[in-house]
């Protein structure tokens, strides 16, 4: 059956409806989730599977048979683990119904359907009793309800109900523990992702400066997190305003409040600065003494960087004060740690709370509209003086239609050609000479080894012993159904990668001219230079203010010798990933992707397909 779906169209600016599968939703949920991800995370893995061994183990120990509680159980991984273990019983909740049916096939391709019941429930749902889903309460709870933030899931909630109605007192839990930590530092370059600078403009009187409106500056800002890979952060583009410091910690062995909380830590400075950013992360302790840790630290705060484990499906946590406070070295203050139950948020006190009796602050809300519009790097956009500076050197020679272009429905590089509907829209009220600024724009490819991103695409197979297959299956029928011909945006400051080919130009966008009446269309190849694994194309928008004034999307400078990339670091780029995701480029090259482009004006769509040539898939 087909359905009629209503959507904004990013480029063109126009409502569309469109006829769809009935499946589409379900297929966009599958390709765009990060179950792949999740099995590709060794450590996870290995440390789930030893904490539920040594769990089983205590149960057992104590006479016991072992009645496990999964809870979010995705592929039945977690219980297949129990149950090899020794687990007498688990009983695997998801509520999500794909994957509820693909865990069931899970768990019987692997010869675990008389040991593991899937139950496809919300866990609030679930019922206990002789007729219920549960005979009798479970003595073994296990979870992984976690994302970046910890809570953002609704873990406590899930975890307070857990407790209250489906687990015995004093259970054991797999994880047994979370601990929230913080560090305290001052950053320009964080603190331009949360507030407007200033912006100093040179001309012939001097310099120039535009403020920033006043309720801008007062604003304490948007209460969402800021999750990044701060791997990929600079130490020198913070200061350390104070040691790590643990701020709370959850015991899931026993009941959970989802209740509003807050948690002080008292500190001394280690430097005099600005207080503005709060970096956090959080760790899972597997056991009772906390010898099975998996943690989610960066690697200036890691016991062995070394051994740091990538993940995209948690992260690490960005906070921004609600305003920049002066800090002195030695002068202690005091570090609060809020939390409902699934927000955390972070204020800065010259005094205990306990002993001032302030009230807990409420989480901070937007009031001056921009952090609400604007996403964090569109913040960060505006700060670039860089950028501000090309804009400035354009503006000096002409009179003009002038646009950024930045519109915020953009998700794609090319979704920002609404400029160009734009320019069109109004062509008639253009004089003779109008100058439109940018003036053109063009797409660019480049041919790229991920060091890690590759992993959110790549089948698992196996993963610590147990047959996966099908959900990899499911995974790809579902980028089958579109998701494999589109390409979907990263930010790739993000996500290391090298370049195996050279930049090249794709098509080209006059803006001096309305949108044509017809598709544009390039076909061509890209030669791979380089020795490395081919793992998908990168796709970025130029935009050309003047003929010697460009703005990149993308790179910000050619790829060096290794074909290490700067990538710009306030846009996301567009990556589309190649059907075999592991195909290596031999040394000796050349090899090369062959490429088809084009761009409907009707829709203002980019339709792309990249194939990989016949002499580099005999190298895969």
């Amino acid at each position: 059956m087909k359905v009629f779906c209503g959507r904004a169209n990013p480029t063109t600016g126009s409502v569309e409806w469109l006829e769809e599968d009935e499946h589409y939703d379900y297929h966009q949920e599958i390709a765009r989730s990060s179950y792949a991800d999740m099995l590709h995370d060794k450590d996870r893995n290995i440390k789930y599977y030893q904490g539920i061994r040594a769990a089983v183990s205590r149960v057992k120990d104590r006479g016991q048979k072992a009645l496990v509680l999964d809870i979010g159980t995705g592929t039945g991984l977690l219980s297949m683990m129990a149950v090899t273990a020794g687990a007498d019983f688990c009983y695997a909740i998801e509520v999500f119904k794909p994957m509820a049916d693909a865990a069931v096939k899970i768990v019987e391709k692997n010869g675990f359907s008389d040991k593991i019941k899937i139950i496809n429930k919300h866990s609030t749902e679930v019922t206990i009793g002789p007729d219920g889903d549960m005979p009798c309460r479970a003595n073994i709870l296990i979870t992984e309800l976690f994302d970046t933030e910890l809570i953002g899931e609704g873990a406590l909630p899930s975890y307070e109900h857990a407790h209250r109605h489906l687990v015995q007192e004093n259970c054991e839990a797999v994880p047994h523990r979370a601990t929230v930590y913080a560090q305290l530092v001052e950053s320009r370059r964080m603190w331009s992702w949360n507030k407007l600078f200033p912006v100093r403009v040179q001309t012939g009187h001097g310099e120039q400066v535009i403020i920033p409106p006043l309720e801008l500056e007062r604003c304490p800002g948007a209460p969402s997190v800021y999750d990044i890979q701060l791997n990929q952060v600079s130490p020198t583009d913070f200061t350390a305003l104070s040691d790590v410091m643990p701020m709370f910690s959850v015991d899931f062995s026993k009941q959970v409040s989802s209740s509003a909380a807050c948690h002080s830590r008292q500190f001394e400075p280690l430097a005099s600065g600005r207080a503005q950013v709060v970096l956090s992360w959080w760790d899972i302790e597997m056991d009772p003494e906390g010898k099975i840790k998996c943690t989610m630290a960066p690697f200036w705060a890691h016991s062995d960087p070394e051994e740091l484990q990538w993940r995209d499906h948690w992260m690490q946590c960005v906070y921004f004060l609600p305003q920049e406070e002066p800090v002195v070295q030695g002068s202690s203050l005091f570090l609060l740690a809020h939390h409902d139950d699934y927000c955390v948020w972070y204020s800065l006190q010259k005094t205990s709370p306990e002993k001032n009796g302030r009230v807990s602050p409420p989480r901070p809300v937007c009031d001056c509209q921009a952090h609400l519009l604007w996403t964090r790097p569109r913040f960060g956009e505006i700060n670039d003086q860089d950028r501000t500076e090309r804009y400035v050197q354009a503006l000096r020679t002409v009179s003009l239609l002038m646009g950024e272009p930045f519109f915020t429905t953009s998700l794609l590089p090319w979704h920002n050609l609404y400029f160009w509907y734009v320019r069109t829209a109004v062509d008639r009220h253009l004089g003779p000479g109008a100058v439109v600024l940018p003036h053109a724009a063009s797409l660019h490819a480049v041919v790229v080894e991920f060091r890690d991103l590759w992993r959110i695409r790549s089948p698992c197979g196996n993963c610590e012993g147990f047959d996966v297959h099908i959900m990899d299956d499911m995974i790809k029928r579902a980028l089958d159904f579109r998701e494999s011909k589109e390409a979907e945006p990263h930010p790739l400051w993000e996500y290391p990668c090298r370049c195996l080919s050279e930049p090249q130009q794709i098509l080209t966008f006059d803006f001096r001219h309305p949108v044509p009446p017809h598709p544009v269309r390039a076909e061509g190849s890209i030669e791979l230079r380089r020795p490395g694994r081919s793992h998908g194309a990168v796709l970025w928008m130029e935009y050309h203010l003047t003929p010697d004034s460009t703005v990149s999307t993308g790179l910000l400078k050619p790829p060096d010798d290794k074909g290490d990339c700067c990538w710009n670091p306030h846009c996301k780029q567009a990556v589309y990933f190649f059907t075999s995701p592991d195909c290596r480029v031999p040394q000796g090259g050349p090899r090369t992707v062959s490429y088809t482009v084009e761009f409907h004006p009707h829709t203002g769509d980019i339709s792309m397909d990249f194939t990989l040539s016949d002499t580099l898939e005999d190298g895969c």
